[in-house]
């Protein structure tokens, strides 16, 4: 009898230590970087969904200022703009298309221009056929064709114009990012420089991007858009303005018409330091969004009202580090990464599964000028 009971205490204690392997988790996720003082391009880690804890990061591929990343529809490629003001002659910037090995490796498959300086920002097409990428130096867009193979063809352009209120910022059109609606039909850019998020539609039969009607919304002048993060539904759209630390909210119609409902601050009552804001995104349970500040040093969270999608702040976290250029919330939505560009760290922050709050897990790790973290796609 002692001996059954052994064995069922033996058995249970067996299948709790293989349940709780089952139970763990590591993702794997790519992190862009400037390539200005020890970084050489893209790194790779692993976040471990149980503990919070990184894996160090190691080198995967060398390339020149890979600032923003982005997967292929089926994940077997990787995209990175390559933030720069010349290539090849041309007053230009480039990105770059990598095949994906089973251990994260990365081989480099090409190159090409995007016609525009400082390219800082870009998305796959739904259906994996083309990359939109914004240049902020040259104020446009660019098309590239995405082969299935991975290799990137010629771009097209599209060109921005105007200015706005602030002659330091907003001299000239400065677009910042390019995004595609949940519907597949719209493509929108945040442009700092002019003050607007313009709207456009891809033409198959030109294969270039064309101005929907009504072709864009004016931004508050001098508030300088940048970012942008639509609910699920795609009726309701998060603008986010780098000059003024504030978030717009919109409602997005089937014409792709946007009309503010309501604008509100990243930051506390009682800072009065300077700020500029970078990211943000919406939980994936739709429940809250989350915007970093450069300055304050902290990721914002907002309560989402569930029927308006109107925002009410609720705190703020340390990023742990200074300058958050970006951030991404782990495909659980458990967790924060936070990579502060100036100090050279990504640190972990927990998402309080009940209140949406961000706290210190006390897990970072260094990574040189880290400015873009995106999770590899799940099978």
């Amino acid at each position: 009898m002692r001996l059954l009971s052994r064995s069922i205490i033996m058995v249970s204690f067996v299948m709790s230590v293989i349940c709780s392997f089952a139970s763990a988790e590591s993702l794997r996720f790519y992190i862009g970087t400037y390539t200005k003082e020890d970084s050489k391009g893209i790194y790779e880690s692993q976040l471990d969904t149980e503990t919070g804890k990184l894996e160090a990061a190691k080198l995967v591929a060398e390339t020149p200022d890979p600032s923003f990343l982005a997967f292929s529809k089926d994940g077997k490629t990787l995209v990175a703009v390559n933030e720069l003001s010349e290539y090849e002659g041309e007053k230009s910037g480039s990105v770059t298309s990598f095949s994906i090995a089973d251990d994260g490796k990365l081989t480099t498959l090409n190159t090409q221009s995007t016609h525009g300086g400082w390219p800082c920002h870009l998305e796959v097409s739904p259906n994996g056929r083309r990359v939109y990428v914004a240049n902020y130096g040259g104020g446009n867009l660019a098309v590239l064709p995405l082969r299935k193979t991975g290799v990137l063809g010629k771009a097209s352009m599209i060109q921005h114009e105007g200015k706005s209120v602030n002659p330091k910022r907003q001299e000239a059109p400065h677009a910042h990012s390019v995004y595609t609606d949940p519907s597949g039909k719209f493509v929108l850019a945040a442009d700092l420089g002019i003050d607007q998020v313009l709207v456009y539609q891809f033409d198959k039969e030109s294969k270039k991007l064309v101005a929907n009607n009504p072709p864009h919304v004016k931004i508050t002048p001098g508030s300088g858009p940048r970012h942008l993060a639509f609910n699920k539904k795609g009726n309701q759209v998060y603008v986010l303005n780098e000059i003024t630390s504030t978030i717009d909210l919109h409602q997005f119609s089937a014409k792709g018409e946007l009309t503010k409902v309501q604008t509100v601050s990243t930051l506390p009552a009682n800072f009065s330091g300077n700020n500029s804001t970078a990211e943000i995104h919406l939980h994936p349970s739709g429940k809250w969004l989350y915007s970093s500040n450069r300055g304050h040093n902290s990721i914002a969270t907002f309560q989402v009202n569930k029927k308006s999608g109107e925002l009410t702040l609720i705190g703020n976290q340390s990023t742990e580090g200074e300058t958050p250029r970006q951030f991404m919330i782990d495909p659980t939505g458990h967790y924060v990464l936070a990579a502060n560009q100036a100090t050279s760290n990504i640190a972990v922050l927990k998402i309080d599964q009940k209140t949406g709050k961000l706290s210190s897990t006390g897990q970072q790790i260094s990574v040189p000028m880290p400015v873009c973290v995106v999770f590899e796609p799940q099978k």
